[in-house]
């Protein structure tokens, strides 16, 4: 085996009977504490209007984060563009730069611009066949979520409208990228030849990155500007080696990069022994179903309440893909198959995300992960 740097995205999510508070002060916790266990970077997500994630805001998160810690770099598990301008953006994390010198990670996402664009593509995508679930050098490509069943959802509707002001349209995610850039580096200039300087942000000694779930257009941004990318195996599994070979077949080196350098994503619950990774893991699917069906995470479950659960089968199509690529139990089971998506990916560093109801479960299955890591 061949180890490779491990990295945490945190939603900061609230357990079934506690706060936004609560959450928040767990998530500065297992920032300090994984620093500890050697752990490269620390990435805050973007939800909003979910009752069970309290990472609405990652910008303000990622300075409280970076304040309690010193030498783990934070950032953004990403920042969703369609409502932010390249200008909000580079002035954010320019401000968090200057306060944290070194250690701020800029990570985009086209989340807030693909909603009403995959309702509209799974509209059209109806009654067509899709790809059945392949086993690709022993890691489960599953079977592709249908997102034809949230099209039309008012979620999407309620989302736009309250991120965006009145008849606000989102710039090409690639022009965005382009602007961001620019603004960091001093080289913006207007379609009239009118320069812009954002102070903080120009110069600021940030690393930019691209996440993305599909060989799509993050892909190809990706690639095309000689960009790091994270492609998603925990969110959209199916689709992340068609994210990995597209970004790779367009990548062109660059002042950042030489070549290709690929994040892949995974979500993982570790416990001493299988059989308590299970029953830690056991509410997942009762949260990964509260995001497909409501598009919004309930606030995680504890056992008892995955055990009370009766499921209907079209209920658990809704979380099938999901919970059967998530990586639970022992240190040496878990390392196993986190060396297989490694290998099978190419990746050069795992984005763990992990979530249990309890947060003393939480930062020991990190802790475990990093140890028995730290042996391959």
């Amino acid at each position: 085996m061949t180890a490779i740097p491990l990295s945490i995205l945190d939603l900061a999510p609230i357990p079934a009977g506690g706060t936004a508070s609560l959450a928040l002060h767990n998530t500065l916790d297992l920032a300090q504490r994984v620093e500890e266990f050697g752990y490269r970077r620390y990435w805050l997500a973007e939800h909003h209007l979910a009752p069970g994630v309290a990472s609405a805001a990652p910008q303000v998160l990622i300075g409280a984060v970076a304040a309690a810690t010193e030498r783990i770099r934070v950032g953004s598990g990403a920042v969703q563009t369609g409502h932010w301008t390249p200008l909000a953006i580079v002035e954010q994390f320019g401000t968090l730069d200057a306060l944290y010198p070194g250690r701020i990670d800029l990570g985009l996402g086209r989340s807030g611009q693909r909603r009403a664009e995959t309702a509209r593509l799974a509209e059209g995508s109806r009654g067509a066949p899709s790809p059945q679930a392949t086993v690709v050098d022993g890691l489960l490509i599953p079977k592709p979520f249908d997102f034809s069943r949230l099209a039309g959802s008012p979620v999407v509707a309620l989302l736009e409208a309250l991120l965006q002001q009145p008849g606000a349209e989102s710039p090409d995610f690639a022009g965005q990228v382009d602007d961001i850039a620019a603004l960091l580096d001093g080289s913006y200039h207007s379609p009239e030849g009118h320069q812009a300087h954002a102070m903080p942000g120009e110069n600021a000694d940030l690393q930019l990155w691209i996440l993305g779930s599909s060989g799509g257009q993050s892909a190809q941004v990706a690639g095309e500007r000689g960009l790091p990318f994270a492609a998603n195996y925990h969110v959209s599994p199916s689709n992340v080696l068609d994210a990995a070979e597209a970004y790779r077949e367009a990548f062109k080196p660059s002042a950042i990069l030489d070549e290709p350098y690929v994040v892949v994503s995974a979500d993982v619950v570790v416990a001493p022994s299988d059989e308590q990774a299970r029953e830690l893991a056991s509410p997942y699917p009762l949260w990964v179903h509260s995001i497909r069906s409501r598009l919004a995470a309930i606030p995680f479950p504890t056992p008892a309440d995955a055990a009370a659960h009766r499921w209907e089968e079209e209920d658990w199509d809704l979380v099938a893909d999901r919970v059967d690529t998530q990586f639970v139990g022992s240190p040496r089971t878990v390392v196993a198959g986190l060396e297989v998506l490694r290998r099978v990916t190419g990746a050069d560093e795992l984005l763990i995300t992990t979530i249990t109801h309890d947060h003393a479960d939480r930062v020991r299955s990190y802790e475990l992960l990093a140890t028995e890591w730290a042996r391959t």
